[in-house]
């Protein structure tokens, strides 16, 4: 008799948020995998940003969790605990984002645990793959001493990796200190990495309504669709065929199957449920993505120009994917969630990233925004000469054993600071690996004179009141062990 020793990947239709049905669909998904959760149970949804009129499709849905957790407790045995862990990304702290998203209200009712990776110790976890990026990754020590690990992605297209799914979601296991290190032109190795860490032993992937283009702003999409299985790569890649994407493009996909995580091709894995994949691939033939590279995504008719050079390693000579660039694309779709001309009210901004030889052309009213420790040029800007010099570091230069706070309070103080300093200057020299999307918002804001969304009033109040809740369980904790 022939063994069938495909990985199975289930996808199930489910067109609303009904926690009850969304219960019903995961529960018989686990059934069909065989899939008993056992132990210290945690549950990692994609709580990136949440807020339910500025970010309200970036995060994995309140019902979807609950839907999981009810699943969960029906087919759970000689379970110790059930716990809903995450951390949020820009610096928010995950208490807003978990509140904001109704997480809080499931829980509570769900009588399970949340853990908020920001408040957490985080222990060194030595990493054996030969084609590791690096030797060591500082990880949540609840993640650490978990049993059974249920990930929880939103389907979502990304600027940075084409695709968040369920590889990309584990990104968030990591606090604000290690979450930026190798978050530039080896995102898609550092993402590798981190599989190492502990792999997931059920998947189920909120594709209801899924998220085009950016992952903070994301466009909804009606996919109405729940998918599910045990292996990452198996998940992502069928994942891919269901926007008509190839795996190949999702280099970090491409890079964990390499390493021995799993399968990038459909005929190793073995499809099931109701919805057909060709029924869903004609209904997202216009799934969009947002792969472009700045200089040609800014288009010449708004008030934003950039130039990019060449970057410093021979893998990605020619764009940095995973760092300053998407950022700013992040950064400038926030400003359109508030600002929805921002392009054409904002005053001229010359954004820069590389190594650029050559004038800038740049205009007389226009302030210049070199980004990232990379970027070196130099020039005339207004009549004055300016050198910029780069400070980049390879990986094997950067001790992930040291890396500096990236607190959200001290980063926007910095921030500010920064451009008082510079305020009559002509331009600027942001220097981040990479400038996060939080300091993006911060000096375009400054430089091309819009509001600031840090400060907006539905964000600024909560936001505040919640960091500094963390910083007191992160003191609690540490003082408990």
């Amino acid at each position: 008799m022939e063994i069938n020793t495909k990985y199975k990947v289930i996808i199930r239709r489910c067109e609303t948020y009904d926690a009850n049905k969304i219960s019903g669909i995961i529960t018989e998904g686990m059934d069909e995998l065989g899939v008993t959760p056992t132990g210290n149970i945690m549950l990692k949804p994609n709580v990136v940003l949440a807020h339910p009129e500025v970010f309200p499709h970036a995060f994995t849905r309140k019902e979807f969790l609950e839907g999981a957790i009810l699943a969960t407790q029906k087919r759970a045995v000689n379970n110790n605990k059930i716990t809903v862990g995450e951390r949020s990304g820009i610096t928010i702290p995950t208490r807003f984002c978990f509140k904001n998203a109704g997480y809080m209200d499931v829980i509570k009712r769900r009588r399970v645990s949340s853990c908020y990776f920001d408040e957490v110790r985080h222990i060194p976890v030595k990493l054996e793959k030969k084609e590791r990026l690096r030797d060591w990754l500082f990880i949540p020590e609840p993640v650490v001493r978990t049993d059974f690990l249920i990930n929880l992605p939103k389907f979502k297209a990304h600027p940075w990796c084409r695709m968040t799914l369920s590889l990309k979601n584990f990104i968030g296991i990591q606090d604000d200190r290690h979450r930026l290190v190798d978050h530039n032109l080896f995102l898609d190795r550092k993402i590798v990495d981190l599989q190492e860490v502990i792999q997931p032993h059920f998947i189920a992937i909120d594709a209801i309504t899924a998220g085009q283009k950016m992952m903070l702003t994301p466009t909804p999409f009606q996919m109405g669709a729940i998918i599910m299985g045990t292996n990452s790569c198996a998940v992502d890649t069928v994942g891919c065929h269901m926007v008509n994407t190839d795996p190949n493009d999702v280099i970090h996909l491409k890079l964990a199957s390499k390493s021995g995580f799993g399968p990038m091709t459909l005929d190793e894995i073995d499809i099931t449920g109701d919805f057909p994949l060709h029924e869903i691939q004609e209904k997202t033939r216009n799934f969009q993505f947002c792969m472009e590279h700045i200089d040609d995504y800014f288009q010449p008719d708004c008030n934003l120009t950039c130039t990019v050079g060449s970057f410093p390693e021979k893998h990605s000579s020619d764009y940095c994917w995973g760092g300053c660039p998407g950022a700013l694309q992040e950064a400038m779709h926030i400003f359109k969630s508030y600002y929805p001309n921002v392009l054409q009210d904002i005053k001229k901004i010359h954004y820069v990233v590389g190594k650029v030889e050559g004038p800038l052309d740049i205009k007389e009213d226009e302030r210049v925004i070199f980004a990232g420790k990379c970027t070196q040029w130099e020039g005339t800007i207004h009549g004055r000469h300016v050198k910029i010099d780069s400070s980049y570091k390879p990986p094997h230069e950067v001790d992930e054993k040291k890396t500096r706070s990236n607190d959200m309070v001290k980063k926007n103080l910095m921030s500010i600071l920064d451009l008082f300093i510079n305020r009559k200057s002509g331009y600027i020299h942001l220097k981040g690996c990479p400038v996060s999307v939080g300091d993006h918002v911060h000096y375009v804001s400054s430089l091309g004179k819009i509001g600031n969304p840090n400060f907006d009033r539905r964000m600024f109040v909560g936001v505040n009141i919640a960091y500094w809740q963390m910083l007191f369980f992160r003191m609690l904790n540490k003082l408990i062990h």
